[in-house]
């Protein structure tokens, strides 16, 4: 079996590997400026999508002239849909609508544990839960000879949104991804608790709190963890949309019910009305995550010099983006000039990825599998590097570390 990677190689973001020369595993976008696309655009006869991040289904419309079927979850079709139409409102070249339109005639839905040979491959591939969000899948690929397991994003922790990724299945190479290897998480409990008392400081010491966040998955657990414990807020931008689509697929989340209250809890705000969301005593959840645009901006430009306020980043922030300079420099870019932010910046991170013990636990678990190579992905070099120099190490395996655009066999 031959892989090309054609992106998330020592990087995070634009996430494609071409297995032979017709299957197509994600097909992302790594957002900054510029926006990066895959190293090169296949014609691939299938293509299989791990879940609904634009680092994994950002890039997918531009496939589209050639009409390929693209498989993955009702949820994740859903999610990329919202994805595409959201980007050609931000005024993308890349692709149209009528490229949009024909994502959504060839996609052809797949649920958990039932194997299929997508398109004309001649390939056996199998999804299973991923726990990184709604819809998410790691991959089975099967060629007769060889078993390839790509696990696109996972986690192996319980969330107040997802049970965990299911125990790896056998196979014979784990593609895998690399993002926290090098971090342990904070226990979840008090990761809440650290978090909402931060809230409600500032709440209530009458100053705002914007909690930017990304539109899937993160918008609907803070959401959850606000209303779980009783804290009053405003949801604005995508978050909202997807909110509707989780609920419309609810044995895709581990407690609907729960879901419900967070969505009922939440004051949506008018986008023409958004100063009158602020000073009102709720705190204010909105995309986008990375402080790339979206309505955070919006509202960071009213609060940011006023060290009253406060500014609660809830995931992981690429290098180069606007959020990694405000955590780090303590500056944003307001209306074309890059100011000092006075207002208070803190990190809460309620990361959907494994961390160094979760993805250590399931790389055992892989290897007892039967799997006797690792290739690390989706990280930056170090982090990439850490996974492949433990698995030779504490497990026996071969592993590698490939750069974007190369080709390697397994």
């Amino acid at each position: 079996m031959r892989l090309s990677f054609l992106g998330g190689a020592c990087e995070v973001g634009r996430s494609a590997v071409l297995v032979g020369d017709n299957l197509l595993l994600d097909f992302g976008v790594k957002t900054g400026e510029p926006t990066l696309y895959p190293v090169s655009s296949p014609s691939p006869d299938a293509v299989v999508v791990s879940h609904g991040h634009l680092d994994h289904v950002g890039a997918l419309p531009t496939l589209m002239s050639g009409f390929p079927p693209v498989y993955g979850t009702p949820v994740t079709r859903e999610l990329a849909r919202t994805l595409g139409e959201d980007t050609l409102k931000l005024g993308t070249r890349r692709f149209g609508r009528e490229d949009l339109m024909r994502l959504s005639q060839a996609w052809e839905d797949r649920g958990y544990g039932a194997t299929f040979s997508p398109g004309t491959t001649d390939y056996d591939v199998t999804l299973h839960g991923a726990g990184h969000i709604p819809g998410s899948a790691s991959v089975v690929v099967d060629d007769g000879d060889d078993r390839l397991l790509y696990t696109g994003d996972i986690n192996t922790t319980q969330t107040r949104l997802l049970s965990p990724a299911v125990s790896p299945p056998e196979s014979d190479t784990v593609v895998v991804e690399s993002t926290y290897f090098d971090h342990e998480h904070t226990d979840r409990e008090a990761l809440e608790r650290r978090f909402v008392d931060s809230v409600r400081e500032t709440l209530y010491e009458g100053g705002d709190v914007i909690v930017p966040v990304f539109a899937i998955g993160r918008t609907q657990e803070i959401l959850m963890v606000l209303e779980e414990h009783d804290v009053p807020c405003y949801v604005d931008g995508m978050g909202v949309d997807v909110m509707r689509t989780l609920r419309h697929h609810p044995d895709y989340v581990r407690d609907p019910d729960a879901l419900k209250r967070a969505d009922n809890h939440a004051r949506k705000v008018d986008p023409s009305r958004r100063r009158r969301a602020l000073g009102d005593g709720r705190a204010i959840v909105t995309t986008s995550g990375m402080l790339t645009g979206g309505p955070a901006m919006t509202y960071i430009k009213e609060i940011y010099d006023n060290p009253a306020n406060k500014i609660c980043l809830t995931g992981y922030q690429v290098e180069g983006t606007p959020g990694r300079t405000a955590l780090e420099q303590g500056r944003a870019e307001i209306d074309g000039t890059t100011l000092p932010l006075s207002a208070q910046v803190e990190l809460h991170d309620f990361s959907a990825h494994a961390d160094s013990s979760g993805l250590r636990g399931y790389l055992r678990d892989a290897v007892d599998a039967g799997a006797e190579r690792v290739v690390a992905v989706h990280g930056d070099d170090h982090a990439c590097t850490s996974v492949a120099d433990w698995a030779r190490q504490e497990l026996g395996v071969e592993a590698d570390v490939p750069e974007p655009g190369e080709v390697i066999g397994v």
